[in-house]
């Protein structure tokens, strides 16, 4: 075999892999945050009191 194939066969795999990891983390996302699982949703600053002045 070529080694020009093989390498075109390598990166081929890796970007199926990627490409179905960003697919699996867009449907098997946390409940507590939003629907893509990206990590870009702002922090829950509910419980933060402001300092005694």
């Amino acid at each position: 075999m070529d080694i020009q194939f093989i390498l075109m066969i390598i990166i081929f795999i890796g970007a199926l892999f990627y490409i179905g990891r960003l697919i699996y983390r867009s449907f098997a996302a946390k409940s507590d945050g939003c629907a893509s699982g990206c990590g870009k949703c702002p922090a829950n600053f509910e419980n933060i009191t402001e300092p005694k002045k």
